[in-house]
């Protein structure tokens, strides 16, 4: 019988002498590849060179060492088929058995802030890639191993069985192809980026996979949470978790909107969300009056909701916090004493989340049934607005800030959307109806009283006037709206006709 061989060429180290002997104990002889190979023979293991093998030597820095007939004609000939094997005599090519190749670090090279084009393109590994996909395609006669995690499966299954299962073959094959699409999609995202491609003839991403969940949206849903293989920082994907419950999908979902929301402001804020829509937002000169308002803007709603805030949370806010059931609170940080009273509900998720990221626009992706749609992120802030003021009458100073927070959180409502705020809070929260006037009906009836001298905004223009309409009659002295309908001109009437200001942005934020 001929003795098997095992080519080995790793990167990332972890375990592999361990594996290497293990390997060699069981008869196969190991072949080996630059650095590899040197830390293999330190270790005492016998490794024969990769240019022993080929009988040609290592060339262009390493470049080009593996790349070879006498390599992959090893790994690509049928056992089962003569003709193959006729060849390979003819030839004097031996036959590989085993596959244990991990990549160069491009994902940990152009994750360092200040990687250079000619360093990335250096770390892009082709040898690898070919052995590994050669290997995987005759993954009936080659065992491919490219996951560390995978060592001791194989091992045990030689020690135990002399060889490795079928079943187990396919598994690995099946892992390499997932691990070189995961590579080369890294590297197409990073090329694209530099040529700045935004609408590219294929699109092509990666995620790497950060937990199982119980479920989906509903227990007959089965879910998973990928997260981006480069992290954003400012993410629920990057939150660190130090209390509570695993998260849930719609934890997640939810958690999310919040964090959206609470990025929006500059000065303490707090934001409490339900069913991805906010129930309630309030800003305050420190944490506990924004939390305060944000409370008070619906006091019900928030009952099993989720939470955000842009400041570290204080034991004072933590007391008030731990009156009523929360699903998640998410902070910058909290104080020690804060976390003493929080940790107390051993259920109550508590989130920590660098929200110092820079604001930037990224892709937006959004499955449909046999596609996906991709847009960039509605990152479009209150000051990249064209502000205009159509009506008799300016909005007063207190006016301005009111409409300043509506319409910063609208934008995060779904469509058709109208929000009410006053004293810097929300009061009224119309979301996800099918005309506008009935969104704002809806904010307006949860406002109640406090819809006198509040200001409104909405997410679309007017398509009529009975919007202003509803308005007046509720109090609402201040409007902020995109403007751009061909009736606008009846909104403005209106809005003189009742003295309210009205202020137009010339920009949408429908939410879908």
């Amino acid at each position: 019988m001929t003795k098997r061989r095992a080519l080995i060429s790793v990167s990332n180290k972890e375990g592999i002498s361990e594996f290497a002997k293990a390997l060699q104990e069981q008869g196969i002889e190991i072949v080996s590849t630059g650095g590899t190979q040197k830390l293999l023979k330190e270790e005492g293991i016998d490794v024969v060179g990769i240019s022993e093998v080929t009988g040609f030597p290592e060339i262009l820095d390493g470049r080009v060492k593996t790349l070879h007939p006498h390599v992959h004609a090893g790994l690509l000939a049928v056992r089962d088929d003569e003709k193959h094997q006729e060849q390979l005599k003819d030839l004097n090519i031996g036959t590989i058995d085993f596959v244990v190749v991990n990549l160069y670090p491009f994902k940990e090279t152009i994750s360092k802030p200040d990687v250079t084009f000619e360093d990335a393109i250096e770390n892009i590994d082709i040898g690898g890639p070919t052995m590994l996909r050669s290997a995987a395609k005759n993954h009936n006669d080659v065992t491919v191993v490219v996951d560390p995690e995978d060592y001791e499966k194989v091992v045990n299954e030689i020690q135990t069985n002399g060889d490795v299962s079928e079943s187990l073959k396919r598994q690995l094959a099946a892992k390499v192809f997932r691990h070189t699409a995961h590579y080369d999609a890294l590297i197409a995202q990073y090329l694209s980026e530099q040529v700045q491609e935004e609408s590219p003839e294929v699109f092509t991403v990666t995620y790497e996979k950060k937990q199982n969940l119980r479920y989906g949206e509903n227990p007959h849903q089965k879910a998973t949470f990928y997260q981006e293989s480069l992290p954003v920082k400012a993410s629920i994907a990057a939150a660190k978790q130090l209390n509570g419950k695993e998260l849930s999908y719609n934890n997640i979902h939810d958690a999310d909107a919040a964090l959206s929301i609470v990025k929006e402001f500059d000065k303490p804020a707090v934001v409490a969300v339900k069913h991805m829509n906010p129930c309630g937002v309030g800003v305050g000169e420190d944490i506990e009056e924004a939390y305060d308002r944000t409370y008070e803007a619906d006091s019900k709603s928030i009952f099993g909701g989720i939470v955000a805030t842009n400041r570290e949370i204080d034991e004072a806010t933590a007391l008030k916090m731990k009156e009523i059931f929360l699903e998640i609170i998410i902070a910058p940080s909290f104080t020690q004493a804060a976390l003493d009273v929080l940790t107390s509900k051993k259920n109550l998720r508590l989130l920590t989340i660098d929200q110092t990221d820079e604001q930037e626009t990224k892709k937006q992706l959004t499955s449909v049934h046999g596609g996906l749609l991709v847009q960039d992120e509605d990152t479009y802030s209150f000051d990249d607005a064209t502000i205009s003021i159509p009506t008799k009458r300016e909005p007063t100073e207190k006016e301005w800030k009111d409409l300043k927070l509506a319409w910063q959180v609208v934008k995060h409502v779904k469509s058709n959307a109208i929000l009410l705020a006053k004293d810097q809070m929300t009061i009224g929260v119309g979301a996800g109806q099918m005309n506008r006037v009935g969104a704002a009906e809806i904010a307006i009836e949860q406002a109640g009283e406090k819809a006198q001298g509040s200001s409104l905004a909405s997410d679309a223009f007017f398509p009529m006037d009975d919007t202003v309409e509803a308005a007046a009659k509720a109090g609402i002295t201040a409007i902020i709206q995109p403007g751009g309908s061909i009736r606008d001109e009846d909104s403005i009437k209106k809005c003189d006709e009742y003295g309210i200001t009205m202020v137009f942005t010339g920009v949408r934020h429908f939410k879908h």
